[in-house]
């Protein structure tokens, strides 16, 4: 019977999910063969130097030991010193080229679950934990990379053991005692490459740390990422930080397989020099043979083969442990990306309409029961109801981050489905009450999403959007970094930011997410007069926060536990629907003060909660 070319000795396992895991691992380094194939070949001549090695002991024993032979006492050294350094240079090879194929693999895994996860739709990510994504990408792709390397060193040492455990349970164990001799010969090296290493791994460790930040923002603000289309970009970006961990790892790789090769080297001189000296011991009558045999199967047979062996099985648990989580991600067949059609939007909007439109998230919660609506070119729609009642569901429907699951929405008479998801997103402008800003500078904040836009539009847009005037405060004026989700600065100043993104952007659809919901009564009415630049001349859906909103719309839709309660204008409601008349009355009762304009409840507002 023929052997199954992708046959493996997995009967060692038990787990027969931990075999199917481990052949899904090494298939990972098909790619790499050629290079796995030279370290195999390393590998097994370097086993060859270390039958070579317990070979020289028997002249040794026979030549100095006992004939005292002076010129043995010359040649057998150095033979001895020759195979340890050729024993190095092909461990040396062997690991190097281990170590590309393993740090390759991490790379490309790290960016097929990047490439994946960039493109799912929004609900996963409301799910999903950001934190638990980062372990994937970073730290159990990491652990798979060890496992062919950790494969092929335990075969190695296995076969070794195997032949020595007669010959170390022979021998007196006491005897053995005498290699920390060489110990401290075998720092020294350690001590040389300390330095090299430390940089490398502070600088790996820095590296690993901006990829960890990349992804902790980028996946924090992916809804403005997938608002403006830049789910490529980002994949760029992401790939370029993973080829420079890439390098730096590599380096650091290398700089300890020759720490370790040099370590093994200069404990083949200290064993070089320790068998002179015996061998000069002997002829002189002060020792014997049998400390000399001991001494050396002790060194070279026991220690490194149950080192590595036990630094392997370490290895394959955890890449099994790993491989479990990445493999299941990129497997789940539940985990589709998004899909639209091939329609390009049109750059003028004309009309968006809700036919019958019924909605509920993953987890069963309904948001949308029968919305039905028609909003033409330049009007502004504004959206009122308690929290719960749908306005945020109704609205995340537009740019596609959600689809219903019964009725259809149409933009400019064509259903949302039919539009490439992209280019339906470019004529489409979010401002939510969450104003992320990305960890760089202001300019590339405004001009987000806007690779062709100039120094003159991002000024201009910041006039509108009433930044100018603090941006100009700045320490780098417009190049100035506003730290992660515009850490340095204030409620107010991000989001008219975000507002100037939105007017750079120049989208014919607004969509106003509760934006001045969170701002104290100063920043309010700065924002609020750049919401109304922003505005002029667009169709705008507004989830209304200021009555003074609610008073210019050409349409009100007051939304109650996913249904639409009442619909017209201002004066109309107020007869129509005792819901938002008596929300009115209690606005105007509840007036600030400050701004002179009373304001609507916000999702939190108790005043809500009057009114099932």
């Amino acid at each position: 019977m023929g052997r199954d070319k992708d046959a493996f000795p997995t009967h060692i396992i038990k787990n027969p999910q931990s075999a199917a895991l481990l052949k899904r691992c090494l298939r990972c380094f098909l790619p790499y063969k050629l290079r796995i194939a030279v370290a195999v070949c390393a590998m097994s001549t370097a086993g060859l130097c270390d039958a070579g090695t317990a070979w020289l002991v028997k002249p040794a024993l026979d030549e100095i030991f006992i004939n005292k032979n002076s010129d043995a006492l010359l040649l057998i050294p150095m033979a001895f010193l020759a195979i340890t350094a050729v024993k190095a240079f092909l461990k040396l090879l062997q690991n190097y080229f281990m170590q590309y194929a393993g740090l390759r693999v991490l790379e490309t895994l790290r960016g097929e679950i990047y490439r994946k996860i960039i493109f799912l739709p929004l609900g996963f990510y409301e799910e999903a934990s950001t934190g638990v994504l980062m372990s994937r990408i970073m730290n159990d792709v990491s652990s798979i990379r060890d496992s062919m390397p950790a494969v092929v060193t335990s075969v190695r040492q296995i076969i070794t053991m195997a032949g020595l455990l007669f010959v170390i349970f022979y021998q007196d164990a006491a005897l053995a005692l005498r290699a920390v001799l060489i110990l401290p010969l075998a720092f020294l090296p350690f001590l040389y490459f300390g330095k090299r290493m430390r940089k490398l791994s502070r600088r790996g460790q820095a590296q690993t740390g901006d990829i960890s930040s990349l992804l902790h923002e980028i996946l924090s603000g992916i809804r403005v990422v997938k608002s403006f289309g830049m789910e490529q970009k980002e994949r760029a970006r992401f790939d370029k930080e993973n080829r420079r961990l890439l390098r730096t790892s590599l380096k650091s790789a290398l700089a300890g397989d020759l720490s370790s090769s040099a370590m093994e080297l200069v404990g083949g001189i200290g064993i070089g020099v320790i068998i002179w000296i015996g061998g000069m011991q002997v002829i002189d009558g002060t020792s014997t043979p049998g400390t000399f045999f001991s001494f050396v199967a002790a060194l070279i047979m026991l220690y490194e083969p149950v080192k590595q062996l036990s630094a392997s099985n370490l290895a394959v648990q955890g890449a099994l442990a790993g491989a479990e989580r990445v493999f299941g991600l990129l497997d789940d067949a539940d985990l589709t990306v998004e899909k639209g059609g091939k329609l390009e939007a049109d750059a003028t909007f004309r009309e968006l309409r809700f036919n019958d439109v019924h909605f509920a998230y993953p987890d069963g919660t309904k948001a949308l029961n029968g919305i039905s609506f028609t909003l033409k070119a330049g009007e502004r729609l504004a959206l009122v109801g308690p929290s719960g009642a749908g306005k945020s569901s109704l609205v995340n429907l537009v740019p596609r981050f959600y689809t219903p699951q019964a009725g259809n929405i149409l933009f400019n008479g064509r259903p949302l489905g039919d539009y490439d998801t992209a280019s339906l997103r470019s004529r489409i402008s979010v401002v939510s009450q969450d104003a992320f800003l990305f960890n760089l500078s202001i300019r590339e904040n405004i001009l987000y999403g806007l690779p062709e836009a100039g120094e003159e539009a991002c000024r201009a847009a910041a006039e509108a959007a009433y930044a100018d005037e603090f941006i100009e405060n700045m320490p780098q004026g417009y190049d100035t970094v506003v730290g992660e989700r515009g850490i340095k600065l204030s409620g107010g100043q991000k989001q008219r930011l975000t507002i100037a993104r939105a007017i750079a952007k120049n989208a014919p659809l607004l969509i106003l997410d509760e934006a001045t919901s969170a701002l104290d009564s100063r920043s309010e009415r700065v924002v609020q007069k750049a919401l109304e630049n922003l505005m002029r001349d667009r169709t705008s859906i507004v989830i209304a926060h200021r009555l003074s909103t609610i008073l210019r719309a050409d349409c009100i839709l007051v939304l109650d536990r996913g249904e639409i309660i009442g619909q017209g204008r201002h004066a109309e409601l107020l007869l129509s629907c005792p819901l938002y008349a008596k929300l009115c009355e209690m606005q105007f009762k509840a007036g600030d003060g400050k701004s002179g304009v009373p304001a609507l409840p916000g999702d939190n507002a108790e005043a809500w909660g009057a009114y099932p």
